[in-house]
């Protein structure tokens, strides 16, 4: 069979899909990738994907650019023709779901989070939420990364609870991230934050926090691992990061492709933000055994237990943050280590990412073979390698 895959990164897909990429491939599959260009496109070619440029505005719904974005997708499904598309992101799972129901193609969307359209006006929000309404009406399954997530979208009459299925995230190889050695109790206390420099993920309030802490105990480090200046309308630019530094608040350590070498160095990995799909930076930190602080969201709250596997506190406060972070700090090396431990047992038992190849294949099976009620065929006789 040929598979599309849709979203807004290359990156994206070569950093929390693989596992999916990978499945079909070894199945004989045909795998392409229809996203904007980035120096992942060449690792993915490496895997066996084949690629197609895709042109996203990274600003906003903007009507012209939905439009060109339609065509775009709409010329690439016709000529394709894959057995199904599977999809990430809000545009390309709005948009996509559109051209899919029209040229009858079978449509996969993974609600990876709700994105800013839902952390602004009103107006914006209203928009978002009909055309999602139209977008996923009829579909057969709908992917979501949170229990929040998936009740809004029934809540709101977007999806009926018979479509929803949970993911847990993207999942985890639990062997690329394992456990990590504890830093030793002589060491200073490292709390990492790991995301875009988006106003969004909490960056001014762990900046905040940073200052509280350090107040109290000075020699608490604070870094912070990711993009600045990226192409989102809440991007914190370099220069304030810059006088952050030049502060002695926060120690910014740029981007990097393999984020295990600074969760390793930490102590525990920190996450305020307003809201998230499944956040990866926790899991990630969760399966190497480090206890992690976040904020009490949607998708946030799913993946800590509070006081077993790290620390919840209030979204949108410094002062929050401070106090969950000198709570940790009150623990002592022994209790942090158990915390950390905690969190690593908690990724094996729910968010291995088999579980997610697994709801792929059942759903696959189900969305390619639903079209047609007189012949009942199962996955594996649709493989190529059976």
């Amino acid at each position: 069979m040929k598979f599309i895959l849709t979203v807004n990164s290359a990156w994206n897909v070569w950093n929390f899909r693989r596992p999916v990429v990978d499945d079909l491939i070894a199945r004989g599959h045909e795998v392409i990738i229809l996203a904007p260009y980035d120096k992942s496109i060449a690792r993915l070619e490496n895997l066996g994907c084949r690629y197609i440029p895709l042109v996203i505005s990274p600003k906003g719904l903007n009507p012209a650019d939905g439009v060109m974005l339609f065509r775009q997708m709409r010329a690439v499904f016709r000529e394709i023709r894959p057995d199904a598309v599977l999809s990430f992101t809000i545009k390309n799972n709005i948009l996509g779901a559109f051209v899919a129901k029209s040229l009858g193609i079978p449509f996969l969307p993974n609600v990876t989070g709700l994105g800013t359209a839902f952390l602004s006006d009103r107006i914006l929000e209203f928009v978002a939420v009909t055309l999602y309404r139209q977008a996923f009406r009829k579909l057969p399954v709908v992917f979501f990364q949170n229990e929040d997530d998936r009740n809004l979208f029934v809540d709101r009459k977007i999806t009926l609870i018979s479509q929803c299925r949970l993911l847990p995230g993207s999942g985890i190889d639990l062997k690329r991230f394992e456990a990590a050695p504890f830093p030793r109790s002589d060491a200073e206390p490292v709390f990492l934050m790991i995301g875009r420099l988006l106003s969004d993920k909490g960056v001014f309030e762990y900046v905040e926090a940073a200052r509280i802490v350090r107040s109290v105990i000075p020699h608490a480090r604070f870094q912070i691992l990711g993009a600045t200046d990226a192409a989102n309308r809440t991007a914190i630019g370099t220069d304030t990061v810059s006088d952050w530094e030049a502060e002695g608040v926060i120690e910014y350590l740029g981007t990097t492709d393999d984020v295990r070498s600074q969760i390793r160095a930490a102590c525990c990995v920190i996450l305020p933000s307003y809201r998230e799909g499944a956040p990866r930076t926790l899991i990630e930190a969760a399966a190497m055994a480090r206890p992690i602080i976040t904020t009490d969201v949607p998708g946030c709250r799913a993946v800590v237990e509070d006081g077993i596997t790290g620390f919840i506190c209030e979204a949108r406060s410094g002062t929050s943050l401070a106090e969950a972070c000198l709570k940790f700090l009150k623990l002592g090396v022994n209790a942090q280590k158990r915390m950390g431990e905690a969190g690593r047992a908690k990724m094996e038992r729910e968010y291995d990412d088999h579980f997610v190849v697994e709801a792929y294949r059942k759903a696959i099976n189900e969305i390619v073979t639903a079209p047609s009620k007189s012949t009942t065929i199962s996955f594996e006789k649709l493989d190529h390698n059976k």
